[in-house]
């Protein structure tokens, strides 16, 4: 039997699969069926296990964001791995496609977010503010084209939008992410946001692991992977 999806990673505790733009994670408001419940529904009939096989998430990626999707086949990985994400002990980095060049090739940005529920996005502000949490990231210029540039990305908190929002901030919106001030939008809908890479200690054998997604098979993608390939990314 053959997914609908690219599994990255699986044992008996995990499920790593490389996530699509406009799948969703788990269940929302839209009523679209997540990529948790797809992946449950796989293993069920794949395993001949009756009913739908347990399925955990420990963490989420936006709709339009593609990428390495972790998700826990058992209840005590998903505690252990819900764990290592709240502590940061997961290394995430993401690879994000701009527009503009950052005003430096590399540096750590902080910002005090405030998330705006109703518009679904988050501002930046330069100082704490009342409710803001902060927000902090790494980036690092690794490849230009023409007209855009690859950033790597390293998360260093885990906020709402929180990439999409600080890049904005200083200036670098993601392409086709008009929420945060592109001035386009990609044609599939998505926005060029790659959750590139993800390493951990895996939460039963302790061993650590790495996961790699390739980004999507456009042109772009295409042409800054090769170019990232050969910087030795």
């Amino acid at each position: 039997m053959t997914p609908d999806f690219e599994i990255l990673f699986e044992d008996n505790h995990l499920i790593a699969v490389n996530k699509r733009s406009g799948d969703i994670i788990q269940g929302d408001k839209t009523g679209d069926e997540p990529l948790s419940s797809v992946i449950a529904r796989f293993i069920a009939v794949r395993d001949n296990k009756p009913g739908d096989a347990y399925i955990g998430v420990p963490h989420r990626l936006d709709r339009p964001v593609t990428g390495v999707a972790i998700f826990a086949k058992r209840s005590k990985s998903l505690e252990r791995m819900n764990e290592q994400f709240r502590n940061g002990q997961v290394k995430k980095l993401y690879w994000a496609i701009v527009a503009k060049m950052p005003p430096q090739e590399e540096g750590e940005l902080t910002h005090y977010l405030i998330r705006n529920e109703k518009q679904n996005r988050s501002y930046a502000y330069d100082r704490l503010k009342s409710g803001s949490k902060e927000a902090k990231l790494r980036y690092k210029l690794i490849a230009k084209g023409d007209n855009y540039f690859l950033l790597e990305v390293e998360l260093l908190t885990g906020r709402h939008h929180q990439i999409r929002c600080q890049l904005s901030a200083i200036g670098c919106p993601i392409k086709g992410d008009l929420k945060y001030g592109a001035p386009r939008s990609n044609p599939d809908g998505g926005i060029s946001l790659h959750a590139r890479s993800a390493r951990f200690n895996h939460p039963v054998t302790k061993e650590e692991i790495t996961i790699v997604a390739d980004p999507p098979e456009d042109n772009i993608w295409k042409y800054f992977k090769k170019a990232a390939t050969e910087a030795g990314y």
